[in-house]
């Protein structure tokens, strides 16, 4: 009889824990994506009206930041790649002035829209505390995913193919089969 008792008091604590974590993350797929506006440093406007239908990458970034610079090849690679098919890459500057980012990209240029944090609310709505973060918004404005943190390309990749686009290797391998 105690064996049971003990049983029951350390499975219904993880039962509950597990149903919660099933619901938690049954929410985070449908989670909508926060109003937001954001303006690129060459003047480009965007928000959940102009971005409704495509799928958009929010890379939040530090100059300073290791991770950032050697992941920002392949993320401007993938935005590139995929932005035929409706990808918007929006790389997010947090915490660092016009000045120190325009220095920056004189040396180490990157071949996506770049938005300041002083442009845009987005860098406070997804707590933008460690670097890279990235979030990826499906066609209709829900959160297909975050990672924080460096992973790597494959990835980033498999983080955007949640939200239903994949690379070009990707449809080659489909048609293929």
């Amino acid at each position: 009889m105690l064996a049971l008792a003990t049983l029951r008091r350390g499975a219904i604590p993880c039962l509950v824990f597990l149903a919660a974590s099933c619901l938690l993350a049954a929410s985070n797929d449908k989670e909508p994506t926060p109003r937001f506006t954001a303006v690129t440093t060459s003047g480009e406007k965007f928000s959940n009206a102009s971005v409704k239908g495509k799928i958009v990458l929010l890379e939040f970034w530090a100059t300073w930041c290791g991770y950032c610079a050697n992941e920002a090849a392949f993320v401007d690679k993938i935005g590139q790649e995929l932005g035929p098919k409706g990808l918007v890459l929006l790389a997010i500057d947090v915490g660092e002035s016009k000045k120190t980012v325009k220095k920056y990209l004189e040396q180490h240029p990157r071949n996506c829209k770049i938005v300041l944090m002083e442009d845009t609310n987005l860098a406070a709505m997804y707590q933008a505390t460690v670097y890279p973060i990235y979030v990826v918004i499906d066609r209709d404005g829900n959160i297909a995913g975050t990672q924080r943190g460096a992973g790597g390309e494959e990835a980033l990749r498999r983080l955007i193919a949640r939200a239903g686009i994949g690379s070009a290797d990707d449809d080659a391998d489909t048609a293929g089969n």
